[in-house]
């Protein structure tokens, strides 16, 4: 596809859970490179192979986008959009690293050769003023360039649902906003043209970022908010899965559950408005309110569960993943619960059918259960993901998984409902 005024010649850097979902999406419509500093990363995508499996292999061989870890391959684009991570460091404090090294790699691709009017969007989750005050001063310095006149900045909230085939990128409402007019103009007509969801254009850089930063903190808190109950209602002998449904009725009751919050969305993106707020002199007490109970149900779970069986009991836990159904092991909560239940001194198993056991014992020095099948006699089994194949484990086998007198614990009620053997006994949060 050769590039014209209406079809603006694009590269999509960084090709993760965001990246390579709207590259796909965009070379429909405009010729596309989707760059990505992992040369291990883009080999993979060059044999059609997707490890976040947010892209079919038909689709991505398919696809006209082209791929590299070349960083030659990125100056003379029209439209540079930057996806990279933005994380929290072991303080919680925002971890700016990827996205400045992003910057900085688009800002020597435009000292290279600069497109007339070049926009660098950024899709990253930041507070707001990242993209303006130290995105845009980075690639003025690296590029030699002027904002604001050899090129321009706009934002875009990347909304990907990492396992979601129904809210993906090409139906969403995208937020839109940019330096100028002229920009947001030209970044809705671009966006515009990859989704049905609709175009928001929000009146400057600042709002959209904070859009998006609250969206993940709203969720946060409300989370927060039923985890907190779920702990007084344990305490009551009161089914927490019970009162929602009967609140549920009430139409407007935020249907929510409890559970452990992790990821690199909604564990993390509190952490980035908070620390601005601190910053700005203003302690952000409702959002680090629920971070920290969030950030505390594993250890929760933990001690609740331990107080359920023998010391030093075997227990299996199911699942490590921070969501169901997603590969993804980023800022995994039951990583926190496998070793908070170590330390307590018993004898932890975890199974995860979608989980790297390579990445699960380099990022968390946890090993993997290869098959569930050859897993038997555990004092203790704890559904803590829940994956299909889990919902759809029968009660023979649960019976072959946990021994006679043992503790069955089921975080998000995945078995509720379930007729077990009278000498197993059952735990919901």
């Amino acid at each position: 596809m050769s590039s014209s005024p209406t079809s603006p010649a694009i590269a999509v850097v960084g090709l993760g859970y965001v990246g390579l979902p709207l590259a796909v999406v965009l070379a429909k419509h405009f010729p596309v490179v989707g760059f990505d500093i992992d040369r291990g990363r883009v080999e993979e995508l060059q044999q059609g192979d997707d490890r976040t499996r947010e892209i079919e292999a038909e689709r991505l061989k398919a696809s006209s986008l082209r791929l590299s870890s070349d960083p030659a391959d990125l100056p003379g684009q029209a439209i540079y959009i930057v996806t990279v991570p933005t994380p929290v460091d072991e303080q919680n404090v925002p971890d700016l690293k990827p996205v400045r090294s992003a910057s900085r790699t688009v800002g020597q691709a435009l000292k290279t050769k600069a497109a007339p009017g070049a926009i660098v969007v950024y899709e990253s989750t930041v507070y707001p003023g990242v993209t303006e005050d130290i995105c845009g001063p980075i690639l003025e310095e690296l590029s030699g360039l002027k904002c604001g006149r050899d090129f321009f900045l706009g934002y875009s909230p990347e909304r990907i649902n990492p396992g979601d085939k129904v809210h993906t990128v090409d139906k969403i409402t995208k937020v839109v906003a940019g330096q100028t007019p002229e920009v947001a103009a030209k970044l809705a007509d671009m966006y515009g043209r990859i989704t049905s969801g609709g175009i928001h254009l929000a009146p400057n850089i600042k709002t959209a970022e904070a859009a998006k930063v609250i969206e993940n903190a709203q969720r946060d808190i409300n989370i927060a908010f039923i985890n907190e109950i779920a702990m007084i209602f344990g305490k009551l002998g009161i089914s927490t899965h019970d009162v929602l449904e009967a609140a549920g009725t009430k139409w407007n009751f935020l249907k929510f559950q409890p559970g452990l919050v992790g990821g690199h969305c909604i564990g993390v993106d509190p952490y980035y408005l908070a620390h601005r707020a601190e910053e700005l002199g203003h302690h952000a007490r409702i959002i680090l309110s629920g971070r920290a109970i969030n950030d505390g149900m594993s250890q929760y779970v933990a001690e609740t569960v331990s107080a359920r069986v023998k010391p030093g009991a075997k227990i299996l836990v199911l699942g490590l993943t921070f969501k169901e159904d997603v590969p993804d092991l980023r800022n995994s909560k039951v990583a926190d619960l496998v070793n908070a239940l170590t330390k307590l001194g018993h004898s932890v198993a975890i199974h995860d059918p979608l989980a790297d056991a390579q990445e699960a014992e380099h990022e968390y020095g946890l090993m993997l259960s290869p098959r569930l099948d050859q897993l038997a006699g555990f004092d203790a089994v704890l559904a803590a993901v829940p994956h299909d194949p889990y919902r759809a484990i029968d009660d023979a086998t649960l019976a072959r998984l946990v021994v006679p007198g043992g503790l069955v614990a089921d975080l998000k009620g995945i078995w509720r409902g379930r007729t077990l053997p009278k000498n197993v006994n059952y735990w919901i949060l």
